[in-house]
C-alpha cells in the first residue's frame, strides 16, 4: 500500500515563510519522513486554511463537521444570582458578562425583573434607586418611574396638562428577559426584542436533583476578584483547609 507522507510540523518550508517574512527565520533544511501508516482515500479528506501571525499553511485533516460554528455568547441563560441575595424592597445591581444590570421585584408582575442599570433619562443608576409604593422601580436621581416592561409610568417634573411625554420610547428601559429558577434569577443578556418571548422557545438548563428533597441543595454565589483557574486551583487543593478554614471543617492533623 502507498506510504502516507508526513510533513514536518516544526515549520512550514522556507519558501513560504521568505513570501511573509523580511528575512527567513530557519536556515536548517527541512527533510521529509515517510510512515507506514496507510493513506485515506482522498474522498473523505478536505482542506483546511490555518493561520498564524506571521504566515499561512494549508494541510489535509479529517473533516470537522463543528469548525464553522461560533458560540454567542449572548444569547444564552446565565444564572445571575440566588433569590435568597435580594431584597424585594430594594433593587440591587449586578455586573455579569461585563453588562451592569439593576434586579428588582415587580410586584404588579409578581415576578423579578432585570433591567440595564442606566436611567434613559441621565444614566444614572437605577440600583441606587427605590420602589416606590405602587411597586414601580424609581430612579434616584429625578424621580422617573418606571414598570416591568421597561415603560416610563411617571416623569414628575412633566406639566399635569401638557403632551404625555412619559410614553416616549426613548424614555424607555432596557430590559433582559429573565425567569425564577431553582431560586435563582437567570437572565438573557440580550435587549434585543427578538428574545423578549426567549423563554418560551429555549429555557434555562434543569437540574432535577435540586428540585428533589431527598437532595441536599445549597445554592451559593458570591463575586470574587480573580480568574476561575485560581478559583480551581483552590478548591483542589486540601491541604490549606486546616488553616484558612480552621474551626469550620473537621481536620485531623497527620501524626508527628
Amino acid at each position: 500500500m502507498e506510504a502516507l507522507r508526513i510533513t514536518s510540523a516544526v515549520a512550514p518550508p522556507q519558501s513560504l515563510i521568505k513570501a511573509h517574512l523580511s528575512k527567513p527565520i530557519f536556515t536548517t533544511p527541512f527533510t521529509h519522513t515517510t510512515s507506514n501508516l496507510t493513506r485515506f482515500s482522498k474522498s473523505k479528506l478536505t482542506k483546511l486554511n490555518v493561520i498564524s501571525p506571521s504566515v499561512s499553511t494549508q494541510t489535509e485533516t479529517g473533516n470537522l463537521d463543528h469548525q464553522d460554528e461560533k458560540f454567542d455568547w449572548f444569547s444564552q441563560w446565565y444564572a445571575l444570582t440566588p433569590v435568597a441575595d435580594l431584597d424585594k424592597r430594594a433593587p440591587r445591581g449586578i455586573k455579569a458578562l461585563g453588562l451592569d444590570v439593576v434586579v428588582w421585584w415587580d410586584k404588579n408582575e409578581n415576578a423579578w425583573k432585570v433591567f440595564d442599570d442606566r436611567c434613559p433619562h441621565r444614566l444614572a443608576p437605577l440600583s441606587e434607586g427605590r420602589i416606590d409604593q405602587w411597586g414601580r422601580l424609581q430612579c434616584v436621581y429625578h424621580g422617573w418611574c418606571f414598570g416591568g416592561s421597561g415603560d416610563c409610568k411617571l416623569i414628575p417634573q412633566a406639566p399635569s396638562n401638557g403632551p404625555a411625554v412619559h410614553s416616549s420610547t426613548k424614555a424607555c428601559v432596557a430590559v433582559y428577559p429573565s425567569t425564577e429558577q431553582h431560586g435563582i434569577v437567570w437572565f438573557w443578556p440580550n435587549t434585543d426584542p427578538k428574545y423578549k418571548d426567549i423563554l418560551t422557545k429555549k429555557k434555562p438548563p434543569y437540574v432535577p436533583e435540586i428540585e428533589d428533597p431527598s437532595f441536599r441543595t445549597t445554592i451559593c454565589a458570591r463575586d470574587i476578584p480573580y480568574g476561575y483557574e485560581v478559583l480551581i486551583e483552590n478548591l483542589m487543593d486540601p491541604s490549606h483547609v486546616a488553616y484558612s478554614h480552621a474551626g469550620i471543617m473537621t481536620y485531623s492533623p497527620p501524626p508527628r
